[in-house]
């Protein structure tokens, strides 16, 4: 077992769990007090929430529980319908992953999510942070649940000084220590509350704190320094050319992505690779949908996914006769709101509404 840099009070959960009652966050997703948690929700919310702001994740999160009430709902939906509510939310794979999660839990568990973390981890999309917050939380059994903000609260208190993200094991265990019988899924969101909005990543209000007297951190005035974190390395930049073409109807031609790989399954305006290179006229060509003179619009496209930035120029042409045989989808203008678009793709039509 990891051994604490200085021992924590006894009395740490109760005074976090104290503060919790009276603190609590009002969240779409969360039971409301002596109400039961429902698991297809608390699962919901932590798929979206991964990488994702709670600002960004609110509306998503109200517009799938709306449409989709039960996992048995979501189960039974199209992927394409999944694919088209999550379209701007990011990490695309989280909603193939989550589509296939609720058929598994509708076909083999009779819609009911396990309530042990070894077999949430069988399902697809579930890691080990999620089994631990939809142990803890829809089913109040204990488990350590940690997150960017929970490490956060644990590397200060503790004064952890190792950096980010090799640390993470440490941090894991030392939370572990802390994590108590009673109540895990409130203090589970407690941590989490903590973290969003005490202990926050700059300038933390350490007077609103309820572990401020033992926070090692602050007693060495190093709490705005901390958690440490590793330097990352540059993102590299790709660049690419997209093709806005329209046919005699002024539709917009667009494609799907292969299931696998970045934004796997989603809606795409047809571009050339994504290279280190900014492609050339040969490339260009090989890569059009049709032979057109195709003309250049002014400025770029710019994106940045989690491991590098995206620079998209994009040229138009209208197709005439032979518009049929370009492969692919034509859409109206008017109803690309209704397809999978990712947030890059939408950021071309955009572009190419306004220069084309």
């Amino acid at each position: 077992m990891t051994t604490p840099p200085h021992a924590a009070p006894e009395d740490a959960a109760p005074r976090l769990l104290f503060w919790y009652d009276r603190n609590r966050r009002d969240l779409p997703w969360r039971a409301k007090p002596g109400e039961v948690a429902d698991p297809y929700r608390v699962w919901l919310s932590e798929i979206m929430l991964q990488q994702t702001t709670v600002p960004a994740a609110a509306p998503y999160f109200r517009a799938f529980t709306e449409r989709w009430p039960t996992v048995r709902d979501l189960a039974a939906a199209p992927l394409d319908d999944v694919l088209v509510a999550w379209a701007g939310l990011g990490y695309y794979a989280r909603a193939r992953n989550l589509h296939k999660c609720a058929q598994a839990v509708a076909a083999e568990r009779a819609g009911c999510f396990p309530d042990k973390e070894a077999a949430l981890l069988d399902l697809p999309g579930i890691g080990a942070y999620t089994a631990a917050a939809i142990t803890a939380i829809a089913f109040g059994r204990k488990a350590t649940v940690v997150d960017g903000n929970v490490e956060r609260v644990i590397s200060r208190v503790f004064a952890v000084e190792d950096p980010l993200p090799g640390v993470k094991p440490k941090l894991r265990a030392l939370a572990a220590i802390l994590t108590p019988d009673e109540r895990p899924g409130d203090y589970a969101q407690a941590m989490m509350d903590l973290g969003a909005t005490v202990c926050t990543p700059r300038k933390p209000k350490c007077m609103l704190c309820p572990w401020s007297d033992w926070c090692a951190a602050r007693a060495a005035g190093v709490q705005e320094q901390l958690p440490r974190k590793a330097a990352k390395a540059d993102k590299p930049t790709r660049r690419g050319v997209a093709f806005w073409l329209l046919n005699p109807d002024g539709a917009v031609l667009l494609r799907r992505r292969a299931e696998d790989g970045l934004l796997g399954g989603m809606t795409e305006v047809p571009s050339t690779p994504w290279a280190g290179h900014a492609p050339g006229d040969a490339e260009i060509a090989e890569s059009a949908p049709l032979d057109l003179p195709w003309r250049s619009l002014p400025g770029v496209v710019r994106h940045t996914f989690s491991h590098f930035h995206l620079e998209l120029g994009v040229v138009a042409a209208r197709a005439g006769d032979g518009w049929r045989k370009a492969e692919g989808l034509w859409v109206p203008v008017d109803r690309l709101g209704g397809q999978a678009l990712p947030s890059v793709m939408m950021k071309v039509v955009r572009h190419a509404l306004a220069h084309a």
